[in-house]
């Protein structure tokens, strides 16, 4: 039958030899690991929200430069429509919509 170590995190094994050896003299037994995990921060981890909230916020600021363009172009075609289309009078109240550009 074929002996597989488990995925994950296991703890050390001592052989039988040593441990009883260790038994019957007294000795203490020395286990050595070797952490392969660097010290301090994982990078990767702690840079993914930040570019995603980057992204965020330049989305949201492109949103706003593009409302503000459509906003202004809208006045624009407004401005043109009223100055093109004169006064406006309804029964006796005339509205002038835009002043003509002698005035």
């Amino acid at each position: 039958m074929d002996h597989r170590t488990p995925p994950g995190n296991i703890a050390p094994h001592i052989p039988a030899a040593d441990w009883q050896r260790a038994q019957a003299t007294g000795q203490p037994v020395v286990i050595v690991l070797n952490d392969t995990h660097p010290a301090g921060i994982p990078w990767r981890r702690a840079l993914i929200p930040f570019a995603i909230a980057g992204a965020v916020v330049a989305g949201g600021w492109g949103l706003v430069a593009c409302l503000c363009l459509l906003l202004d172009a809208a006045a624009h075609t407004a401005t043109v429509i009223a100055g093109a289309a004169g006064p406006i009078g309804i029964g006796g109240i005339t509205l002038k919509l835009a002043r003509s550009k002698t005035t």
